[in-house]
């Protein structure tokens, strides 16, 4: 496999997060698991990590399953368990997007915060680093191992941990919006915001723990539709794709 090769990178990322909806594995409206989709996303990571970036890729389960799905009141989950299943769900959407990495050539390590030893390392901060640097895609499934928290937060938690200079959100929108622009045609695209604005006006970039993390350690958001191909490869590079969030920038709306 080609993992270990190294390539200069003259973009303005080393590493970097990137946050996938368990939804990105199935077709539009539907749920499960569609390998036609899968290897279209790892196709797209491929040609991103080409540019010579390291990246970890931080996973969701919605496609299989929530865990808000249980927890309604006529539920006999407890809501606690419905979170672990929704955990075990992102290890089974990691391996489907281990193995299509894999047979694109691509050196990869699946690691869950959950253990889980038959099917993925476990989740060790330093030894996530070093696959990183050897040239792997690292994917980074089970959340953050314990429930109540999204993988969102998760998402946010790991680039903080690894040291990542940018937490990429791919979404099925080109970016972050006044309104929900599948409902309103009318909604505002933000090209740049602060975290300050995400958070006076609510705006669904992620969850408000993610953002505090974000905002309190400085760590820059990307929000972009990884629909469009080539988008990943493009916000790797630097281009101007998606909505940026940062600390201390005003917002700009078309």
């Amino acid at each position: 496999m080609s993992g270990d090769k190294k390539t200069a990178n003259s973009g303005p990322y080393k590493r970097v997060v990137l946050k996938l909806s368990g939804e990105s594995f199935a077709p539009s409206g539907e749920r499960g698991i569609s390998m036609a989709e899968v290897v279209d996303i790892a196709s797209q990571i491929m040609r991103a990590k080409q540019q010579g970036v390291e990246i970890a890729v931080v996973i969701g389960g919605g496609n299989i399953l929530r865990g808000a799905q249980f927890t309604e009141d006529n539920s006999s989950i407890q809501e606690a368990t419905a979170h672990y299943m929704g955990m075990l769900a992102t290890v089974i959407n990691g391996l489907a997007l281990q193995d299509a990495l894999e047979s694109l050539r691509c050196e990869t390590r699946l690691t869950s915060t959950v253990k889980m030893d038959g099917v993925a390392e476990p989740y060790i901060r330093r030894r996530a680093q070093r696959h990183l640097e050897k040239g792997r895609i690292v994917i980074l499934a089970g959340g953050t191992g314990a429930p109540f928290v999204t993988t969102d937060t998760a998402a946010a938690q790991k680039a903080l941990e690894l040291g990542a200079d940018v937490l990429m959100k791919a979404t099925r929108v080109d970016g972050v919006y006044s309104d929900d622009p599948e409902k309103n045609p009318d909604a505002d695209f933000y090209h740049h915001l602060s975290f300050d604005q995400v958070r006076e006006q609510n705006l669904r970039v992620m969850d408000p723990t993610a953002i505090a993390h974000c905002m309190e350690h400085d760590l820059p958001i990307l929000v972009f539709n990884y629909r469009l191909d080539g988008n990943i490869e493009r916000a790797v590079r630097g281009e101007n794709v998606g909505t940026t969030v940062t600390c201390g920038t005003s917002p700009s709306a078309d």
